[in-house]
């Protein structure tokens, strides 16, 4: 345990503890709401932990407050869906989080892919589709938010990751490790919490990945941030936005993304961004699209690398 409470994360190998992770999630969601948000009268009373008591909650979920009690210390053992759904409506979860829930409590019980073992391969009709765009970055991201494949514009954008062993070349390590991205990204805090909200949502899935674990012991020896981060139980869907950058040769960039989730493996997605037609950002893209090959080779540098120090 580290001292607020919550269980340490895993040793570098160590599989996470689907038990714990359900009965921590439960906890911090609950701790997030208060009486008045869901329509309950607040007496004023002190209360010893922050959010909801369980009993609350429980009512809230139309269940008994032993059952409920029994499902935050970790036993999700023939807990029904519809049991999961009033829980989720009571605690307001969102989509990805309901779906985080569901895999804690009723984990699917199937064989085991070969493909969690292996190293995920990009078809060659989609390295071809990422070189065709040009003028955009475009990449395909793994399962733990590996890079897999990406386009020269998206190497003159974020980096060459062709510079780095296949290892580090992880989107969660980058940002919490090397010190490039954290010029790079001028919300570097929102960010990594994405970061760790996806791994979280993963981690839900695949609580045995040894590879997973291995990735969050590290950082979690590595990096405060992350670790302050992991116990917080976020989790969070890929989706669409906007990214505020501060690149070394064009200056600051305001580029809208968009992930498409690939339809013959629903763990690779396809990330791609664009910068409003007519705007700086837009002749900015089209300035390192110019320079070709000069632009990769001159952007982030060697700071790409995570800081041996991290």
């Amino acid at each position: 345990m580290d001292d607020d409470g919550t269980r340490a994360a895993p040793a570098a190998g160590e599989p996470l503890d689907r038990r714990a992770e359900l009965s921590e999630f439960l906890r911090t969601r609950r701790a997030r709401l208060k009486p008045q948000d869901v329509g309950l009268p607040d007496f004023g009373r002190h209360r010893r932990v922050p959010g909801l008591r369980r009993e609350e909650l429980a009512q809230l979920a139309g269940v008994s407050v032993a059952y409920y009690t029994r499902l935050e210390q970790g036993n999700g053992r023939n807990v029904s869906a519809e049991v999961l759904d009033a829980i989720a409506r009571a605690l307001r979860l969102t989509d990805a989080e309901h779906a985080h829930l569901t895999h804690l409590a009723k984990p699917k019980q199937h064989k085991k892919k070969r493909a969690s073992r292996e190293q995920q391969q990009v078809r060659g009709a989609l390295r071809h589709l990422l070189d065709s765009l040009e003028g955009v970055p475009a990449y395909v991201s793994g399962r733990r938010s590996e890079v897999l494949a990406w386009n020269r514009m998206a190497a003159a954008v974020f980096g060459d990751w062709s510079e780095l062993p296949p290892r580090e070349r992880n989107w969660a390590r980058m940002v919490f490790l090397a010190p490039a991205y954290r010029d790079l990204f001028v919300e570097w805090d929102a960010k990594a919490s994405d970061m760790v909200s996806y791994l979280r949502l993963y981690a839900g899935c695949h609580p045995d990945d040894p590879e997973l674990s291995a990735l969050v012991g590290e950082l979690s020896v590595k990096s405060e941030e992350f670790r302050r981060l992991w116990a917080t139980h976020d989790v969070k869907e890929k989706g669409h936005g906007v990214k505020r950058l501060r690149h070394p040769l064009v200056g600051e960039l305001s580029l809208s993304y968009e992930t498409m989730t690939l339809p013959d493996d629903e763990e690779q997605h396809l990330v791609v961004y664009h910068a409003e037609p007519g705007s700086p950002s837009a002749e900015a893209l089209r300035l390192l699209a110019s320079w070709g090959t000069d632009a990769v080779r001159a952007g982030l540098g060697e700071n790409l690398r995570a800081h041996p120090d991290r």
